[in-house]
């Protein structure tokens, strides 16, 4: 009997690891698969392509600021002030429409490319805790960024109105632009040199200095690449709704592309990044989100089982972290 037991626990300490690891290369295909079954089976009109076109459209902006959050996240960081940055840009991209909406844009991710540098430079070179500088900065550009625009500004630029409305093919621009954002950081993390000293200061900072790595280059670089991406957001966003509201656009944001990239299994420890499943994790949480407001369920409940979840995939990668 204590040699079928020992057998048994065995078995299940073998088991045990390979579920871990395969809930995290790929559980979140499998969650996104089983809610869309649901919606197919239970919601009406579920497969009508406006739904399809709408849930797309409003998950884009949360893809694309994820993508960045993904690299900041694979150098053990974190990047609080994302959702600020969009709002400076929807508030840059208004002030500097009279130059045409192209130069505006221009000047919108720029700003968002300084956000970033001067968190990147609080992080690499004076040496300041990724959430505090951040976190510092998420209060101060938002606030400048009401102070440029302290209301809603609706604008009827035709070039500005297009980038967030027209289509090819029967796809929104926004969305082809954050398919394309997707292969670039794809091809950036998995077959270039800066992708991999991402992911070796990840995994270990100290012995990547010691080895030679541009380790401060390479983190104020991502800090960059992440402020620029949320500004593009904001100004994607901005475009859309037609008007600049940085009261209110960006706000929380940032959660949702941290919620993205853990469920996607990207590790709050560094050391690996999952571009594509950081992309179906904000998949996942905009078609829950979809789901229960289409059944009638308050956003409460959409928040209660956000938090479950995001729970289920940290512990799943610290499991696997610790094996």
């Amino acid at each position: 009997m204590a040699e079928l037991t020992q057998q048994r626990a065995g078995r299940v300490a073998v088991l045990k690891p390979r579920v871990f690891a395969w809930v995290q290369d790929y559980g979140v295909y499998a969650a996104v698969l089983a809610l869309l079954l649901f919606n197919v089976l239970f919601t009406p009109h579920f497969l009508d392509a406006s739904n399809f076109r709408t849930q797309l459209v409003q998950v884009t902006p949360i893809v694309i600021v994820s993508l960045g959050m993904a690299l900041v996240i694979g150098t053990q960081g974190i990047d609080l002030s994302v959702g600020s940055v969009m709002a400076l840009a929807a508030a840059l991209v208004v002030l500097y429409l009279g130059y045409g909406w192209l130069p505006a844009l221009v000047v919108a991710v720029i700003g968002g490319a300084v956000v970033g540098a001067a968190g990147g430079a609080l992080v690499a070179y004076v040496g300041v805790q990724p959430i505090v500088a951040t976190l510092a900065l998420l209060v101060g550009v938002r606030g400048l960024a009401n102070v440029l625009v302290p209301q809603l500004v609706e604008f009827r630029s035709p070039g500005l109105i297009a980038l967030g409305s027209s289509s090819v093919a029967g796809i929104p621009v926004i969305v082809l632009i954050a398919a394309a954002l997707t292969l670039i950081v794809l091809f950036v993390v998995r077959r270039t040199t800066f992708g991999r000293q991402v992911v070796a200061i990840g995994g270990n900072r100290q012995a990547s200095e010691l080895s030679g790595l541009p380790v401060k280059r390479v983190l104020l670089t991502v800090y960059v690449i992440s402020g620029l991406l949320a500004a593009l957001a904001g100004v994607l966003a901005t475009a859309r709704l037609q008007a600049s509201d940085p009261t209110s656009l960006g706000m929380f944001i940032e959660l949702s592309a941290i919620t993205a990239v853990v469920v996607g299994g990207t590790p709050l420890t560094g050391g690996r990044i999952r571009v594509l499943s950081t992309v179906m994790g904000a998949l996942l949480m905009q078609l829950l989100a979809a789901t229960l407001i289409k059944h009638n369920l308050p956003q409460s409940w959409t928040q209660m089982v956000q938090a479950v979840i995001i729970l289920a995939a940290v512990y799943a990668t610290r499991e696997r972290g610790t094996r």
